[in-house]
């Protein structure tokens, strides 16, 4: 039986109207329309306090890793990683591709527009805009595998760097990927081979938050959870924009500890693999007035008619465990996710 793609999950769970799709031209823009203005933005909690923990920072050369990364799953549910292979040559080679693609006039970029012929690749904006009745100051990319139809569309004679650039990252991001998912499937003691051995995917996300005339009432993401098992994004040029919600403290920034750093966070379906043990993070980004902000998010996660059943062994719990969320195929929780949004889990949950 031939397997689903992501981007066959995603053709089955099209956007509803243009204006989830299209960005609006911020190049042409003086002042934030109404459309993107978010009246109570500035009452959402913020941290302040400069005492506020950051997130865990992990040497992936630590001896031992493994109890690092799930500590930070189950205290944060996101943490940095240094020393992870990458280099930052090729963060500066992605990121300036992307900057390439998102300085395209608008027209241009409306060539390669995300689809449900597409399955979610292509031009657009976050596919959470629908939840919300404003729209959100972000223009992204999605690349699954190969962009190379998409780049031709975009540069009829000079696309083959591009392409080459974007592949070699995804690449390099799923071999880190996979690699954490070995660490982390360690510390859960998991004992299913299937995890072990099955293929993965992932897609990769190029982020733009253009320069903002009002960045205290517009926002980049709202606030949301991932999908997938885990998200890898690099903030580029060591800038600063992704909040996480941390309780106890409101949102807290995340600010990279090297240009090369990278932050991990965990998604929904980890959480519910792991049994609720690790946290899905609930995160959004702010813009600014004076940069233009690019950053590249990675997803990792299983193929999607993957069933995924709650872990019941953890080495913490103790007595009667029983599972906190029903069993669920990845491509009925992309569904019920575009359906549902923040609410899926809830739907999934067997805690009343």
């Amino acid at each position: 039986m031939a397997t689903t793609t992501l981007q066959e999950a995603y053709k089955d769970n099209p956007l509803i109207s243009l204006q989830h799709i299209l960005p609006i031209d911020f190049h042409s823009i003086q002042e934030v329309p109404n459309s993107h203005i978010w009246p109570k933005i500035n009452n959402f909690p913020i941290s302040l306090d400069e005492k506020t923990p950051n997130v865990p920072i992990i040497d992936l050369l630590a001896p031992n890793i493994e109890k690092l990364i799930g500590h930070a799953c189950k205290t944060w549910g996101v943490f940095q990683v240094v020393n992870h292979g990458v280099c930052l040559e090729l963060f500066n080679e992605v990121e300036s591709q992307a900057r390439r693609f998102f300085a395209l006039p608008a027209e241009q970029k409306a060539k390669v527009l995300r689809s449900s012929a597409s399955g979610g690749t292509g031009y657009g904006v976050a596919r959470i805009a629908p939840f919300f009745s404003k729209l959100m100051w972000h223009e992204g990319f999605t690349i699954m595998d190969s962009p190379l139809d998409h780049a031709k569309e975009l540069w009829s004679h000079d696309y083959q760097y591009f392409c080459d650039v974007m592949e070699t990252y995804q690449k390099k991001m799923k071999d880190l990927s996979y690699k954490l998912w070995l660490l982390i499937l360690k510390y859960l003691e998991a004992s299913q081979q299937d995890l072990f051995n099955s293929e993965y995917l992932g897609a990769l996300q190029l982020n733009s938050y253009p320069c903002c005339p009002n960045p205290n009432h517009a926002i980049g993401l709202a606030p949301h959870t991932d999908s997938l098992f885990l998200t890898i994004l690099h903030q580029t040029n060591n800038t600063k924009g992704l909040q996480i919600m941390k309780k106890g403290h409101g949102w807290t920034s995340i600010t990279p500890v090297s240009n090369d750093a990278l932050i991990i966070n965990v998604g929904d379906l980890l959480h519910i693999l792991s049994n609720g043990e690790f946290q899905t993070v609930y995160h959004r980004v702010l813009v600014d007035q004076t940069k233009h902000r690019v950053s590249l998010a990675y997803f990792f996660g299983p193929q999607v008619d993957s069933l995924i059943v709650p872990l019941i062994s953890s080495k913490d719990n103790v007595g009667v465990v029983v599972p906190k969320y029903r069993s669920v195929k990845v491509k009925e929780y992309i569904s019920l996710k575009a359906k549902h949004n923040e609410k899926v889990l809830s739907l999934l949950s067997y805690v009343i």
